[in-house]
């Protein structure tokens, strides 16, 4: 037997980047870490120059190995990058498995329209979809029904709650159990106060609606994952109020659920078919969200056509800078022909045909 046979292999500890600020990563650590390593639940990381070099972004959500951990400043390099199993680029958020749209019910508001855009826009993503709408408190039950019908109807099933009460949270923790859930909307609508309830021990800053706008203010700035009490990470991303639409004009149609389900039943005519004026089309109708989707298709059409016109303008334009001036200028490109030198073989060739052609006219004339 070898001397080193009865030495341990060492493994890397593996963890999940919970929070990426400037070159920082944030690890939490996988229950299985070595004796030396109790009580280190994180570990404040770099990335190796290894994955720098050959590209390998680091996002939150990523599964991930660290090398050489020091375990008493709580210190590591990221080494290793596992393979996702989902990506999203806005919020950049890794393995996340359903995106939990917050939406009040009052105070502000609910806007259909931007409710509709917010849904389709996370439909777009590939992920499950949840509905939560909040201040449930504000209205009667009567319009809680209303809404709740209405929603239905949309294809969605939403969980109605009240912070203010602290009532209906427990349906919404099993929902939340042992997954990654990205919790999405418009500013001020509760989501900061929803993770503090669902998490007591963080205190993620909260703002009031504007008075002036009657929408509420931004308070995230990034993008962390924070822990569940019965397990499961929230991913807190920051609020916007009008998401882009940056999916194909035929893409559209199947991120409505009242689309996908006329689609089961029987197919359009057509299979590019953009449910307009097409003839035969199963999908134009009377159903409420119609004119939204109109809307939405428009917007991505003019989307499409914006996207072409910008390549055919940097195909046939570049960026000078002019000796002495501070900003850059665009130019057309000038049209050039490109000129392949002929072979010698070609070059002797036609020198016998020209030496052929001479001797020839020579013969005519004598």
């Amino acid at each position: 037997m070898s001397a080193g046979s009865n030495s341990q292999v060492v493994h890397a500890p593996v963890g999940t980047v919970v929070a990426v600020q400037a070159n920082y990563y944030r690890v939490r650590l996988d229950t299985f870490i070595p004796l030396e390593a109790r009580g280190v639940d994180y570990l404040l990381c770099t990335r190796r120059s290894r994955l720098k070099k050959i590209g390998q972004q680091v996002m939150v959500g990523d599964r991930v190995a660290v090398e050489e951990p020091d375990w008493v400043d709580g210190r590591g390099a990221i080494s290793d990058v596992k393979p996702r199993q989902t990506q999203m680029d806005r919020p950049p958020v890794a393995n996340a498995n359903q995106i939990l749209l917050v939406f009040a019910l009052a105070e502000p508001n609910l806007d259909p329209f931007q409710l509709s855009r917010f849904l389709v826009k996370a439909e777009s993503t590939g992920l499950a979809v949840s509905l939560c709408l909040n201040k449930s408190d504000l209205i009667t039950p009567e319009m809680r029904q209303k809404w709740c019908d209405r929603l239905h109807q949309w294809g969605y099933d939403p969980t109605t709650i009240s912070l203010h009460e602290g009532s209906s949270l427990t349906a919404l923790q099993h929902q939340l159990a042992n997954t990654i859930t990205i919790v999405s909307g418009p500013s001020g609508v509760g989501k900061s106060s929803l993770i503090n309830q669902l998490i007591p021990a963080i205190d993620l800053r909260v703002n009031s609606v504007s008075g002036k706008l009657g929408r509420g203010r931004h308070t995230t700035r990034h993008v962390e994952l924070f822990r569940l009490p019965d397990g499961g990470l929230l991913a807190d991303s920051p609020g916007f109020n009008q998401p882009d639409l940056d999916c194909t004009p035929t893409e559209l149609a199947r991120y409505f659920p009242e689309v996908r389900q006329r689609l089961i039943e029987k197919s359009c005519q057509f299979s590019n078919c953009l449910h307009r004026t097409e003839p035969n089309c199963v999908v134009r109708g009377t159903w409420e969200r119609y004119d939204h989707y109109l809307t939405f298709l428009d917007e991505t059409i003019a989307h499409k056509e914006t996207l072409n016109h910008s390549s055919q303008v940097e195909e046939s334009t570049k960026l000078m800078n002019n000796k002495g001036e501070d900003q850059l200028q665009v130019e057309p490109k000038l049209a050039t022909k490109k000129y392949r030198q002929p072979s010698r073989r070609t070059q002797k060739q036609t020198l016998r045909d020209l030496c052929h052609d001479i001797e020839e006219s020579r013969t005519e004339s004598d």
